[in-house]
């Protein structure tokens, strides 16, 4: 087991929390990086550090003062976002931090066609160029936000994603994942791909959620400018609406739909299928008001 002092940065989202969870489970020293202590995970012995954002290099620095290995979790989706996560690096380096271990995301690449993913390909190769030992953990698609994010309340999945394939993932596997690559030796320089066991279209989803709520839950394939003008009304900036459109034009190129084993080479446990899921939170689909 990897012994020193862990930062968990982002410790009060929905993944940090679970990872914290897990570690404190395992007996690992751990710090908390949090924005606001009070919402800290509670867990006895570990430290909490104050930090105001990613791009407040000092504060980082200083928080991430003593550890040895980082937990980076991305920050919010942002017109900053690299900039963001290079100023924590940074901090890192100069905190002395001896490892990263980066949650970053499947289709991570310089051109990759979900907009969002380029980000996490400029923040590897930065984490790369430090000389850092690192693990990338490439997560799939939240297999709760095709559930709770995809499917609108009148039951419609609306996207380009076309016939094309996710291997979704839970957030327990991300982050049984995680913590089994933050307390075990071996992982330096690797890129893991965290996915769920199988990779289904959204028509597929769309059958299999109707199945499991009784309600009428289908997928229309938008075209990519049927997609913009339906979101046009959220009024969000081009950059956000791009990373939602693009979402779905990733997953008609394939970009989530390899299947990899980390869940089990790492944690040892099968990750979840939708329908595992489904049958698991029979409520997760409450919000469908007029399917």
């Amino acid at each position: 087991m990897t012994d020193g002092l862990i930062a968990i940065t982002g410790a009060t989202g929905e993944i940090g929390s679970r990872v914290a969870a897990l570690l404190a489970a395992k007996g690992a020293r751990q710090r908390f990086i949090v924005k606001d202590p009070s919402r800290a995970p509670t867990v006895p012995g570990a430290e909490v550090r104050q930090a105001s954002g990613y791009i407040a290099g000092g504060e980082m620095r200083a928080a991430l003062d003593g550890a040895q290995t980082m937990f980076l979790i991305p920050g919010r989706e942002s017109a900053i976002r690299v900039a963001e996560h290079i100023t924590a690096i940074n901090a890192a380096v100069a905190a002395g931090i001896e490892r990263i271990v980066y949650l970053s995301f499947a289709p991570a690449a310089e051109n990759a066609v979900c907009t969002l993913a380029r980000d996490h390909y400029a923040t590897e190769q930065h984490i790369r160029m430090t000389g850092i030992p690192f693990t990338f953990l490439r997560m799939n698609l939240y297999m709760d936000g095709i559930v709770r994010w995809f499917v609108s309340p009148a039951g419609v999945i609306s996207g380009p994603a076309d016939d094309g394939r996710v291997a979704a993932v839970h957030r327990d596997d991300v982050a049984h994942a995680a913590a089994a690559a933050l307390t075990s030796d071996g992982h330096d320089g690797a890129t893991y791909e965290v996915s769920g066991r199988e990779a289904f279209t959204l028509t597929e989803a769309a059958d299999l959620m109707s199945h499991a709520s009784g309600k009428i839950i289908t997928f229309h394939d938008e075209t990519v400018e049927e997609a913009y003008a339906s979101r046009a009304s959220y009024e969000a900036p081009d950059w956000e609406v791009a990373g939602w459109v693009t979402s779905y034009t990733g997953i008609a190129a394939g970009e989530f739909a390899t299947i990899g084993d980390s869940v089990q080479h790492l944690a040892g446990r099968e990750p979840l299928t939708l329908a595992e899921y489904l049958a698991a939170v029979p409520d997760c689909l409450d919000h469908v008001i007029f399917g």
